[in-house]
């Protein structure tokens, strides 16, 4: 039996129709706004100025924002053996597709996911 997800994009700012995720970092914090493509359009104008007058961040500046979750905070989470690191990401992968996320059966799963699990599973 064949299956197709289809995933459509509501712009964040007037609830219709988007086109594109606009990601965007400020304060050491990453941001992403679904956007349609005049809001997108205007975003962008709004920050030309600044973008054009900003230097390029390297690497080493470019810090994890707070609260983000990556790997290390998955192996602490989850007791920081192996195997309780296995288990947290398992968990996480079955509430993703539970929850109709596009995840991997293998391989590491995205930020956006991991943090929108912590933030489920902590608010309940």
């Amino acid at each position: 039996m064949a299956q197709q997800t289809s995933i459509n994009l509501i712009d964040d700012l007037t609830g219709g129709q988007a086109v594109e995720t606009v990601h965007f970092a400020l304060d050491g914090r990453n941001f992403e706004i679904d956007l349609n493509k005049k809001n997108a359009a205007a975003l962008r104008k709004a920050l030309g100025g600044f973008v054009a007058n900003a230097r390029k961040a390297s690497p080493t500046n470019n810090r994890r924002p707070q609260g983000s979750v990556g790997r290390a905070s998955a192996v602490a989470r989850s007791g920081g053996t192996k195997a309780d690191r296995a288990a947290y990401l398992s968990a996480v992968r079955t509430w993703a597709h539970d929850s109709g996320l596009r995840v991997g059966d293998r391989g590491r799963i995205s930020a956006d996911i991991l943090a929108r699990y912590e933030a489920e599973k902590n608010s309940n």
